[in-house]
């Protein structure tokens, strides 16, 4: 860290078959360069990619699909 930084760390979590949870409030920059902003004290953002509210979980990952017998 260097100088200028706040020295307090961001907590990050991350869940197994689940979202990364961060600390918040957040700023998601997104590889377009566009910005989503989120004021919750806890922020899910998507691991899975299946989210319709990309880059914010919606719990997507929790809809799986059953093999059928063959």
């Amino acid at each position: 860290m260097t100088g200028t930084q706040d020295s307090k760390r961001t907590a990050v979590r991350v869940v197994r078959g689940g979202p990364v949870l961060v600390e918040g409030p957040v700023d998601i920059e997104l590889p377009d360069g566009s910005h989503v902003q989120s004021d919750r004290f806890m922020v899910a953002v998507c691991a899975c990619g299946r989210s319709k509210n990309y880059p914010l979980c919606d719990t997507s990952h929790r809809k799986r699909r059953r093999r059928t017998a063959d």
